[in-house]
């Protein structure tokens, strides 16, 4: 029997093609409780609060949990920034693109860590919480901790992150792990690569599929953030004790506020410029803004925010420019910290400030706090290295804050990265690559089409056209790894 065909009159006729919009497509799979990452995250930082104030003793002895898995992710820190920021440069059309993005990101860097310093300003001038604190320097205890700070800062001057910026030895950069060094050797070699042109495509393609082997070692990390976070959390409440917090509960408060109120507001209206939302933004960042919670260490997440920016429309080449740059030079929440206490501390030590004396401060912390990120007790150093460059301010006087920092860092942590998540999204629209659609998509816990957040931006041939094809698939994020769409 013949096969029947359209023409066919006694087939009948064939179905018209579908016209109007296609239907609607199942609701993702919501997968359970139990397998997101956020929800183990709280389950340790809870944990460690309850061991913590129960059994002290306890508490402290956990303290090599929470050390051992932020060397874990210190570990490949250095690596994947400098495989991210080669391969984001190397992506680019030309050098003048990845110039142009870089300057982007460095007046909105300097734009909003001016508005964190001033609004730290205005909070102290109004609060005032140092007043009737009347401390007497002379005579009081420095521990020998807080003298070694103070005795780096005053080392320091203004100029020093400068000096700093450059890498004695490359490979030392790696071992220190120091991210200002590693990311400033690797735009010199993103930009030979590009001035090198095809015979460096090689490399360029060797760099990125070592990525993909980082971001797997970190994904393995990953699992064991909810144990670093209940060890981190254990001892930092067994070793200090909840009461630590009420000696100085007003300075504390007045950081957690100001601090909120420059992610709601200040990131809100930057945030709504961009037509986006700030809490849409919080709540897809919930996995990553937790376990800094519990680790106190925005360090812990940086690849994870590469690759959640990617995920919502930001290309590689301005993700893996803007986070890692944003980690050394947009430290909004560190830059509130240092206001504060430099304020406090002056207030609180009787010492009179003018106004064009509190001005000079912020000036100095403007430089000051470039590249404070990544190293233990950078905070008090950069603190010590201001009020000795400002001269008006006692540096003994750091000890006032010293026993409540640690309270505090996960706040200057948490601030941090959604002010680098915003710079990302900002630097995107700037140069008009954002893909808002996507963005508003998943922000708002739409489906939208699988993104492999790594796949690969070869160096671009003459012409414009790729040099390699997208090999396989990896993704970080907890569950199995996605498809790419292209």
């Amino acid at each position: 029997m013949s096969q029947a065909t359209t023409t066919d009159p006694a087939a009948g006729a064939a179905d018209p093609p579908p016209t109007g919009p296609p239907p609607p497509q199942p609701p993702a799979a919501r997968r359970p409780w139990y397998t997101l990452l956020y929800v183990w995250v709280l389950v340790g930082i809870l944990a460690g609060i309850v061991v913590g104030a129960a059994w002290p003793h306890t508490g402290e002895q956990l303290r090599p949990l929470g050390d051992t898995f932020v060397n874990a992710i210190k570990m490949i820190i250095t690596p994947i920034i400098f495989v991210t920021v080669v391969t984001g440069i190397a992506g680019v059309d030309s050098l003048r693109g990845a110039g142009r993005i870089g300057w982007k990101s460095l007046v909105y860097f300097e734009a909003l860590t001016t508005i964190a310093l001033i609004l730290g300003l205005v909070v102290m001038n109004v609060l005032r919480p140092g007043d009737g604190v009347h401390a007497d320097v002379g005579s009081m205890k420095v521990s020998a901790t807080a003298q070694g700070y103070i005795d780096k800062g005053e080392a320091q001057s203004w100029w020093h992150f400068l000096t700093d910026l450059v890498p004695s030895s490359v490979v030392g950069a790696f071992a220190d792990g120091d991210v200002l060094q590693v990311l400033f050797f690797a735009v010199l070699f993103g930009i030979a690569i590009k001035l090198v042109g095809r015979p460096a495509e090689g490399i360029a393609i060797g760099v990125e599929r070592t990525g993909r082997v980082l971001f797997a070692v970190l994904r393995i990390v990953m699992y064991a953030a909810p144990v670093g976070a209940f060890g981190a959390m254990a001892f930092t409440v067994g070793k200090y004790g909840l009461d630590t917090l009420t000696s100085l509960g007003k300075l504390v408060a007045i950081f957690y506020g100001t601090s909120l109120f420059f992610v709601v507001v200040v990131l809100g209206l930057v945030m709504a410029a961009i037509r986006l939302n700030i809490l849409h933004l919080l709540r897809y960042m919930k996995d990553e803004l937790l376990i800094v919670l519990g680790t106190s260490s925005s360090e812990s997440v940086l690849p994870r925010v590469i690759t959640k920016m990617e995920n919502l429309g930001v290309p590689r080449q301005v993700a893996g420019l803007t986070v890692p740059s944003g980690y050394s030079f947009n430290l909004d929440g560190t830059c509130i910290y240092l206001t504060l206490a430099a304020l406090y501390v002056a207030q609180a030590t009787d010492t009179p400030l003018s106004m064009g004396q509190q001005l000079s401060l912020v000036a100095v912390l403007l430089l000051t706090s470039k590249g404070a990120a990544g190293v233990t007790g950078s905070g008090f150093i950069v603190l010590a290295a201001t009020l000795s460059t400002v001269g008006h301010v006692p540096v003994a006087g750091i000890m006032l804050v010293f026993g409540i920092d640690k309270f505090m860092s996960e706040c200057r942590a948490l601030t941090n990265v959604c002010g680098n998540s915003v710079a990302s999204l900002v630097v995107a629209s700037w140069e008009g690559v954002l893909d808002r659609d996507r963005a508003r998509k998943v922000l708002a816990g739409e489906p939208v089409a699988p993104l492999d957040a790594l796949d690969p931006i070869p160096p671009a041939a003459p012409g414009g056209q790729s040099t390699t094809d997208a090999p396989g698939t990896v993704s970080i994020t907890k569950g199995a790894p996605v498809a790419a769409a292209h």
